[in-house]
């Protein structure tokens, strides 16, 4: 275990650089050391059965009360995510804006821990101190509500941190991103500028979220039928068009799903989601309303199998329906991993005859995540002295490095740092640290951390070669074979092929079990082993797989 105890600014991510979410980052003073973010990730398809993925907190553990708290940019769930997991262990305070405090008491609310955490909210430029770190929050633009940069003044010099962001200076709800803020910061002098890589591979500027209003307005207007819309539930700004664009069209709006009812109290509470509750009609009058005055806002733009627009695509919800002359609009990026899963539930759309407009055939989606040219901006901006790209898969991050590079910087004050790597940065400059422990942990139902990679390979293992499970009785002390063995396969065989298969099989265990000297057949782990081999080995030769082969042996 290493801290800085010698004037030393430790960086330390545990998640965010490398993949897309798990966005967690320890900075660390003289053994002080505060979190900015705590994200999951949600499971790829070679991750069978798991729900979430979060950073491993290992060594926010081994810092004890050493560690102060988290520092959150934004509310969307790669940045809060992880921290009802991360605070049954660790009892520090959480510092967030109003909307992604919200979104976090309803986590915590979830996993009964809302009172047992200190939630401490702040807003853009309300400045406090946690042990040697000064935080000075700073408003920028995204595809959530509050989101803020954060400008660390630390005792050797100001840390920024970008958070997600991009440059949108027409966004829905008032004042654009503080750049005369992050410029004035620039100007005085900051040591390390750490930077979002998400859109780094695009060329140009972001469009304002404002842009997106004429694509769904066209589609509010022409569609003769009901309209469906799914978009990320904490995407206030796009809410709120869609609740705008009800009103004129005169269409009442039902929510169905409830992330998005959480999401969208949340947000009025806070005085961020504006719409009369005349407005609103509840899911029961679905069937009552004509269809061209309805306007239905759901969960599930990505496709998830129990979600609700998953449930109404296969016309298995118990109360809202698709039909023809409805649209759909899928207002939201592909998360990586989710394509077959969203093209499946477009498909089942178009079988109910709706018409579905997505990214790829309509302009009703713009990224919250600044493009090349805005992030040159913020270099240009805030000239800083080192540069860490940070939120990004290592493509991205070494997409970043070039554009610095582009940019002006040196290539000896950039640094591509992925989890567990440390950069320490003192009064002789910056360098590698020793690494610290990271990787991810995988929740699956209500086990943290008991799934590891032996479990996800078995696993596999199975989806793609089945199982045969064989079941034998021999006699305690003689090692005799009393009854089996009989035979038991679930993907392995056709059902009509598998009693052929079976009589094969047979009839290689017994010829195994008599090779085996009488005194070891009375050990059942050494049969088991050995009928494991032997079965393994019989499969491989007749049928070229590999199931997986589960001897049971019973001494009787």
């Amino acid at each position: 275990m290493h801290s800085s105890r010698d004037g030393a600014l430790r960086v330390a991510p545990l998640g965010g650089l490398g993949e897309i979410g798990l966005n967690c980052l320890v900075l660390e003073y003289e053994g002080q050391a505060i979190a900015i973010d705590c994200g999951l990730m949600f499971p790829d398809t070679s991750m069978l059965g798991v729900d979430l993925v979060i950073p491993d907190m290992e060594y926010l553990r081994q810092l004890g009360e050493r560690f102060l708290g988290f520092v959150i940019t934004h509310g969307h769930e790669d940045h809060i995510g992880a921290l009802p997991y991360a605070l049954r262990e660790l009892d520090v305070p959480v510092y967030a804006t109003p909307m992604a405090a919200g979104l976090i008491s309803a986590r915590l609310r979830e996993h009964g821990l809302d009172t047992h955490v200190r939630l401490e909210t702040f807003r853009p430029r309300q400045r406090w101190q946690i042990g040697p770190f000064g935080i000075d929050p700073i408003h920028v633009t995204h595809s959530i509500i509050d989101a803020v940069a954060l400008a660390i003044t630390t005792p050797i010099g100001v840390v920024i941190h970008s958070g997600d962001f991009k440059i949108d200076h027409t966004p829905i709800d008032g004042p654009g991103p503080d750049i005369q803020t992050l410029a004035e910061y620039g100007s005085q002098g900051v040591l390390l500028f750490l930077s979002d890589s998400t859109n780094v591979e695009v060329k140009g500027t972001t469009p304002s979220e404002r842009t997106v209003r004429g694509g769904l307005e066209s589609i509010f207007v022409e569609t003769a039928g009901r309209v469906f819309l799914s978009t990320f539930s904490s995407h206030v700004h796009r809410l709120q068009q869609t609740l705008e664009l009800s009103a004129a069209t005169g269409r009442r709006v039902i929510i169905v799903g409830r992330s998005l009812m959480n999401s969208i109290r949340i947000a009025t509470d806070l005085g961020y989601l504006r719409a009369p509750p005349s407005l609103f009609a509840e899911v029961s009058e679905f069937g009552s309303l004509p269809t061209n005055r309805v306007t239905v806002l759901t969960s599930g733009s990505q496709g998830e199998a129990l979600s609700a627009l998953t449930r109404i695509a296969m016309n298995d919800h118990g109360q809202v329906r698709v039909e023809p002359g409805d649209s759909v609009i899928l207002s939201s990026r592909r998360i990586p991993g989710n394509e077959r899963t969203i093209d499946n539930m477009i498909n089942h759309l178009y079988r109910r005859g709706a018409e579905v407009f997505h990214t790829r055939n309509a302009p009703v989606h713009v990224s919250g995540h600044a493009s090349q040219d805005e992030l040159a901006t913020m270099l240009n901006l805030i000239k800083p002295r080192y540069f860490v790209p940070v939120h990004g898969e290592y493509r991205h991050l070494a997409h970043h490095v070039r554009l610095a590079q582009a940019v002006g910087l040196s290539a000896a004050s950039i640094f591509l740092v992925e989890n567990g790597q440390v950069l320490m940065i003192d009064a002789d400059g910056a360098r590698a640290g020793d690494p610290i422990p990271a990787g991810r942990v995988f929740v699956d139902g209500k086990g943290i951390g008991d799934v590891g990679d032996v479990v996800l390979r078995d696993r596999r293992h199975l989806s793609q070669d089945g199982l045969l499970l064989a079941v034998l009785a021999v006699d305690q002390k003689s090692g005799e074979l009393i009854a089996g063995p009989d035979f038991l396969s679930r993907g392995v065989f056709e059902e009509a092929e598998a009693p052929r298969f079976f009589e094969a099989a047979r009839e290689v265990v017994v010829a195994t079990l008599n090779q085996i000297a009488p005194e070891s057949r009375t050990d059942s782990l050494e049969v088991t082993e050995e009928v494991r081999k032997a079965l393994r080995r019989f499969l491989g030769k007749t049928l070229d797989r590999r199931p997986v082969v589960v001897p049971f042996v019973m001494e009787m």
